[in-house]
């Protein structure tokens, strides 16, 4: 969106408004790195509740279902007693990976530029 552009580009379903929504939670590309990262695009629930440190059962659930609900992730339900519920990257979750790691690389290769940053009042790092 240079300057000048037209304005159907500045509109609130345009594609970059659309990614930023993936990320409007914060969980969702951590969900979408750790499967893709440490488990190879698939893992139960617990499992990657162990995965995440800091998230709750009800985030990971209600992360689960937005990213269903958004066509990032599937569950699949295995016949066991109890249950065994697994969550896999779609073709468009592998997709949207990119750009996820893309942010987390640099990241890392900024850490220096966050931590310039300070603390932001609800963080749970200090």
């Amino acid at each position: 969106m240079r300057p000048g552009s037209p304005d159907e580009e500045w509109r609130e379903d345009c594609a970059p408004r659309r990614v930023l929504a993936l990320f409007a939670t914060k969980w969702t590309s951590m969900v979408l790195h750790t499967l893709h990262v440490r488990h190879a695009g698939a893992a139960r629930s617990g499992v990657l509740l162990r995965s995440l440190p800091g998230i709750s059962k009800k985030m990971l659930t209600q992360t689960f279902r937005d990213m269903e609900d958004e066509g990032l992730l599937t569950r699949h339900v295995h016949s066991a007693v109890p249950p065994a519920v697994e969550y896999r990257l779609t073709a468009l979750g592998r997709r949207f990976v990119e750009p996820v790691e893309l942010i987390y690389a640099w990241g890392r290769d900024n850490a220096d530029a966050l931590d310039a940053l300070g603390s932001r009042a609800t963080a749970r790092r200090v």
